[in-house]
């Protein structure tokens, strides 16, 4: 690390701390050249991942965007926040882990749909219908049916 005041780099750390929950490493150093101490912060570089949409269209994955349509399909249901986030969690992972620089709104949302049927069936239905576009109640009974004969497996 380059001294700012000298411009040596060589320095030595003499105090290490984590900062922000583990996210950032505080680093105390001191130059081996001037002696002036000096701090730096280390942090995970990451590289953007984009969903892209139906349209073509691209824009930054949002992990809060995701949650706010969850918790509007689980609005008036008996679903914690700490489920609610725990499912926001494992599709972030998934997503990260996937090393890929774009994920599709489609595989998006079926991995939302995919979480929300094993949580709260009546979520899954009411974000099912904005998903996919429901358009009538045939729309709705078609899901329907292929949740009871899932069910009777």
């Amino acid at each position: 690390m380059k001294c700012m005041y000298c411009g040596c780099v060589d320095s030595k750390v003499i105090d290490s701390r984590s900062a922000e929950e583990g996210a950032i490493i505080r680093r105390r150093r001191e130059c081996v050249n001037c002696g002036k101490r000096f701090t730096t912060y280390e942090t995970v570089e990451s590289t953007p991942i984009f969903v892209v949409k139906s349209n073509g269209a691209r824009q930054v994955f949002d992990p809060n965007k995701m949650k706010n349509g969850i918790i509007k399909a689980c609005e008036k249901r008996p679903v914690s926040s700490a489920t609610i986030d725990a499912l926001v969690d494992d599709i972030q992972k998934r997503i990260y882990n996937s090393l890929a620089q774009e994920v599709t709104s489609k595989e998006l949302g079926e991995m939302v749909c995919e979480g929300l049927k094993n949580i709260d069936e009546v979520a899954y239905v009411r974000f099912a219908s904005v998903y996919r576009s429901f358009t009538d109640t045939t729309s709705f009974i078609k899901e329907l049916e292929k949740m009871v004969k899932k069910d009777k497996k």
